[in-house]
C-alpha cells in the first residue's frame, strides 16, 4: 500500500519513493532491530514532505494521522518560547517515554524542525541511541520523522546542477545529495538540527531529500486533486493553474516556489465545487 500509494500520488519524487519504502518495509519487517527508526525529509514547502509521513503513517496504523499512537509536534505551535526550551525538554522526554511504554511501534513526527530552538531536539538522543532498555522500556521499535525546509538550497543546487548539465533528475542518486544535505543542515543555525548530537551520532538513519518540483510535476498535481473530487478533468484549467504558480532561479524559472501547496486554493477558484 505504501509503494502504491507513492507511485499514484508523489510526483517528481524518485528518491523520496525508494528510499521511503525500502526504509520503512525493512524496519517493521526487522525482528530484531537494534535501534528506532530516524527518517529526516528535507526540502521546500509544497514538494510532499507532510505528505509522505501522513501516507507511512496510513501504511502502518488503521487510522492513520488519527491514531492514538501517532504524535505530531510543530515547533511552532508546541515550542513557542527559547526562554521554555528546558521546560520542553523535560516535556517531551516525558510524553515520548509515556507513549512508547503504552505502544513500542509508536509514529513520532516532528514538523518545522528548521523553527525549532536549537539543543531542544537533543534531549531525545536517548531514545534513538543504540539501547536495548532504558528505564525498563525499549525504544527500539518506535519511529521518528523529521520534516524541514533546512537543506533545501543544497537539494536545489545539485538539482540546477544536473539540469544546466543535460542531466535528468532522474539521473541524481541518493548518494549525490544526503552527505551535503546533512551537513548543510547541520551546520545551518537557523535550524532545529544545529550541531545537533543526532547527527553528530549518526543516529539519523536517512537523510530523505525532496527535489524541487517542475512545471509538469505540478500539473499532475492539479489533475490529481481534480479528480480526487470526483470532477472531469479541464485541460484548460489545468494549464492555467500551472501557468499562475511563480517559479525559480529568475532566468531559467524551472522549479515552482510553493510546490504544490496552493493548488487546493486555486481548484476552489476556478471549479465551482
Amino acid at each position: 500500500a505504501l509503494q502504491d500509494t507513492l507511485d499514484k500520488r508523489l510526483f517528481g519524487q524518485h528518491l523520496v519513493s525508494k528510499v521511503v519504502v525500502k526504509a520503512v518495509r525493512g524496519f517493521l519487517n526487522n525482528t530484531n532491530a537494534k535501534k528506532p527508526l530516524a527518517l529526516s525529509l528535507h526540502g521546500w514547502t509544497g514538494t510532499g514532505k507532510n505528505f509522505v509521513s501522513k501516507i507511512i503513517a496510513e501504511s502502518i496504523y488503521k487510522k492513520g494521522l488519527q491514531s492514538k499512537y501517532v504524535h505530531q509536534f510543530v515547533a511552532t505551535l508546541h515550542f513557542p518560547h527559547a526562554h521554555s526550551i528546558n521546560l520542553y525538554k523535560d516535556q517531551l522526554q516525558s510524553w515520548i517515554r509515556g507513549n512508547v511504554s503504552i505502544c513500542p511501534r509508536s509514529l513520532f513526527i516532528f514538523d518545522e524542525m528548521d523553527k525549532m530552538h536549537a539543543g531542544l531536539i537533543d534531549s531525545i538522543k536517548p531514545f534513538l541511541d543504540y539501547y536495548e532498555l532504558l528505564d525498563g522500556v525499549s525504544y527500539r521499535q518506535a519511529i521518528f520523522i523529521f520534516l524541514s525546509n533546512a537543506g533545501a538550497e543544497k537539494i536545489t543546487e545539485v538539482a540546477l546542477d544536473f539540469w544546466r548539465n543535460g542531466r535528468t533528475r532522474e539521473d541524481i542518486q541518493l548518494t549525490d545529495i544526503q552527505n551535503a544535505l546533512s551537513v548543510s543542515v547541520f551546520n545551518n543555525k537557523n535550524s532545529g538540527f544545529w550541531h545537533s548530537t543526532l547527527i553528530d551520532k549518526n543516529l539519523i538513519d536517512y537523510f530523505i531529500p525532496f527535489l524541487p518540483l517542475e512545471y509538469k510535476h505540478v500539473k499532475m498535481c492539479v489533475r490529481v486533486e481534480i479528480e480526487s473530487r470526483g470532477y472531469a478533468v479541464d485541460e484548460d484549467i489545468l494549464t492555467r493553474i500551472a501557468d499562475e504558480m511563480t517559479y525559480f532561479p529568475r532566468e531559467e524559472r524551472i522549479y515552482s516556489d510553493k510546490g504544490c501547496k496552493t493548488v487546493d486554493a486555486k481548484l476552489d477558484y476556478y471549479y465551482d465545487f
